[in-house]
């Protein structure tokens, strides 16, 4: 919605146009990040795997929630096509998300299509969000919405931002604070409603808000008022899932061919004769540790860096030894004192458990470190549950001793002659 873009000419939001700045109520942060980083608080919170936004707009909320390591499927669907279109791209993965992947796989979906109209992909979700949708609906699309979101798709948690018209008195001059607005509740007009929709779909539901009102005014509540919606019971069955396989709306293709899409301005449900056929806009799934070749690109790493940091900090130790005996290392050159190497804070209890473990040995000119080692160190611990499976992932990456027992690498080489160990 356009109230949801700084850019708007929302009133509440940040373009003042029609209202003299100097007597707006202007908020900090806006309005439009406290609703987004409430919802980002609550998926915190709840960690919710699958996260659909109904009337996604310019997929600011999206773009937020994205970063979230819970979330495994996030989805927007929205009526206006273009603007999806537009922003897609700023949703794909950028070359950080591959050079650190995440620990979960996440496919972003959107679809363009109307939040009244019933598709299975959106079955089966944790969290649906609603920010400021709903004052946009007509009258029938209100009607239907209860039945599409809360009957059928029926996710677990369900938030739904709107106006407070009580708080509108306090902007001067506004009726509405959206051309495009049909209606604006007040505190009870809206909790009648949840109420009566939580009742009838078997939810529980509690009453929030953004948007803190100025001193002396408290009496009229947040400027933006929520609703949490939770399902009694938690989940959807997977039997009710399954039952409703078949009712898919959201297609790139129909039956009669490549469907021509239906390009409108309008960001609330278009009432059309029949049902509102919608299609993916844009899809992208971002690397992580669950995919095989990221996975081994990770660990092939992590492994060499923690290997060369032992390598070094042995040398170390052995020219300062060397230097308290009055002798100098054989194989090691030069007298300036090592660079000082900087690692990871461990705690007590992972210091205890590196201590434990295998230490580091030479033989000749060869440097070993056990795998048992290896995994004491917590960031290669977490990625590896056993010894067994670390060798059959790095064994064609990095050399390992006959037995298979550790890594080997030359004692010294090129660089340690360059930086006078």
């Amino acid at each position: 919605m356009e109230e949801n873009n700084p850019q708007c000419s929302s009133v509440v939001d940040g373009n003042f146009e029609e209202v003299p700045r100097e007597t707006a109520i202007q908020f900090k942060p806006p309005l439009y990040r406290q609703r987004y980083q409430f919802v980002k608080n609550l998926v915190d919170q709840h960690e919710p795997k699958k996260v659909a936004d109904l009337g996604c707009g310019d997929t600011s909320l999206l773009r937020l929630l994205k970063v979230n390591p819970c979330i495994e499927l996030l989805v927007g669907v929205d009526i206006n096509e273009d603007k999806l279109r537009w922003r897609g791209d700023s949703l794909a993965p950028f070359m950080g998300d591959f050079l650190k992947p995440r620990d979960l796989n996440l496919t972003i979906t959107l679809y363009h299509g109307s939040v009244v109209e019933r598709d299975s992909r959106l079955l089966g979700f944790d969290l649906i969000t609603c920010i400021e949708l709903i004052e946009h609906l007509d009258s029938g699309d209100l009607a239907r919405f209860p039945e599409v979101v809360f009957g059928y798709l029926s996710p677990s948690m369900i938030v739904i931002s709107t106006p407070n018209s009580e708080f509108n008195p306090l902007f001067p001059s506004v009726t509405l604070r959206d051309s495009d607005h049909k209606f604006e509740w007040t505190r009870m007009e809206f909790q009648t409603w949840a109420l009566y929709v939580a009742n009838r779909y078997d939810y529980s539901v509690e009453f929030t808000g953004v948007g803190e009102p100025p001193a002396g005014a408290e009496n009229v509540g947040y400027c933006t008022q929520i609703g949490i919606f939770q399902k009694n019971g938690g989940k959807a069955t997977e039997a009710c899932v399954s039952e409703q396989h078949d009712q898919h709306v959201y297609k790139a293709e129909n039956s009669s061919g490549p469907m021509t899409s239906v390009r409108v301005s309008l960001r609330y449900p278009l009432r059309l004769p029949g049902p509102l056929v919608c299609f993916k806009v844009f899809t992208t799934s971002y690397p992580s540790l669950q995919q095989e070749r990221f996975f081994k690109l990770v660990l092939v790493n992590e492994v060499s860096q923690q290997v060369e940091s032992l390598r070094v900090s042995h040398l170390s130790r052995r020219k300062e030894q060397d230097g308290e005996r009055g002798d100098k290392p054989k194989d090691i050159g030069g007298s300036k004192a090592p660079v000082p190497c900087f690692g990871p804070v461990f705690t007590e209890v992972e210091k205890a458990k590196i201590e434990n473990s295998p230490k580091p040995f030479c033989v000749g000119d060869k440097f070993f470190v056990p795998l048992q080692r290896l995994l004491a160190y917590p960031r290669l611990n977490r990625l590896c549950a056993n010894e067994e499976m670390m060798r059959s992932v790095i064994a064609d990456s990095i050399p390992l001793s006959s037995d298979g027992s550790a890594v080997v690498a030359d004692l010294c080489n090129y660089f340690d002659e360059q930086f006078e160990f």
